[in-house]
């Protein structure tokens, strides 16, 4: 089953995906314009997701939040249930204040696989049937209820995440939003900025100050996050693109070939060229703890 709502004037779209053989994303090929972001629960048994050409393990009763940019594959997607969205349907940066995930729950390097208890489970059911529901009530109110829903569903799943990672009384440290600042910013400027003195600057601290800060909610380093997301990125640009090496050097802030190529070869063990021969459906096992 795949229901589907789109905003003519807006082109926003909410889906939802429950029973479907197939659900999968190619983010550089295939999928390329279509910009969701992604919410998965698997109340069936365990199995794996590949994440950008990297294999997790998907616990049963866990949820998993993917950006609009990757890309993705279930073992066993029919078993599964997602929902998706785009920025033009709801925008989570504009409401930041409302739901309070940008930063938190959707990120390129560290993906959430939150674990369900009974209860959220039976929750999170009831709000799932609500949604087929109104997918299916056409009327002139649909898509400001299917809003309110999916406004629902991003803050219980924050919550959930939250919980499961963040000490309740660190919840609400307004340093807790500087690391969310953090992120976000590193989204938007890791192909030009690779110093954790811009960032630092940006959220007017010392790099000092944001590496303690970061220690102290058990986060990585920061100027890990900002290597780790340029890894990312020249993964998918040399598994999924046809760009010569020369080009994503340049595309990803370096000014030398050699530099970059030393620099991926430090972070996974290959130079880009060997990464981008590797037989197709070569997967790095990363597993999830």
């Amino acid at each position: 089953m795949r229901l589907k709502i789109r905003e003519e004037n807006t082109g926003g779209e909410l889906l939802l995906f429950k029973d479907e053989a197939r659900f999968d994303r190619l983010a550089f090929t295939r999928d390329r314009f279509n910009k969701y972001f992604t919410i998965v629960w698997n109340p069936a048994e365990r199995q794996t997701v590949t994440i950008d050409d990297i294999e997790y393990t998907f616990e049963t009763n866990s949820l998993l939040t993917l950006l609009f940019d990757q890309s993705f594959s279930f073992q066993k997607p029919e078993t599964v249930i997602a929902w998706q969205f785009n920025r033009e349907f709801y925008c989570i940066i504009d409401h930041d204040s409302d739901v309070s995930c940008v930063g938190f729950l959707f990120s390129s390097t560290d993906h959430l696989f939150v674990k369900l208890n009974d209860q959220d489970q039976y929750k999170l059911r009831l709000l799932c049937d609500v949604f087929i529901e109104e997918f299916k009530t056409s009327d002139n109110i649909q898509n400001e209820m299917l809003l309110v829903l999916l406004k629902r569903l991003i803050i219980y799943v924050t919550r959930l995440a939250k919980s499961g990672y963040i000490p309740v009384k660190k919840q609400q440290d307004e340093r807790f939003h500087i690391i969310r600042k953090f992120n976000l910013l590193v989204e938007s400027n890791f192909k030009s900025e690779h110093s954790v003195s811009f960032y630092a600057q940006q959220l007017c601290k010392s790099p000092k100050t944001l590496s303690n800060l970061f220690a102290i909610f058990n986060q990585k380093p920061p100027s890990q996050i900002i290597q780790d997301r340029i890894i990312v990125e020249a993964r998918r640009l040399l598994r999924y693109t046809d760009r010569a090496v020369k080009h994503i050097t340049f595309e990803l802030g370096f000014e030398e070939v050699s530099y970059f190529s030393n620099f991926f070869k430090k972070h996974t063990g290959m130079s880009p060229s060997d990464f981008r021969n590797l037989p197709e459906g070569t997967h790095q096992n990363t597993p999830h703890v």
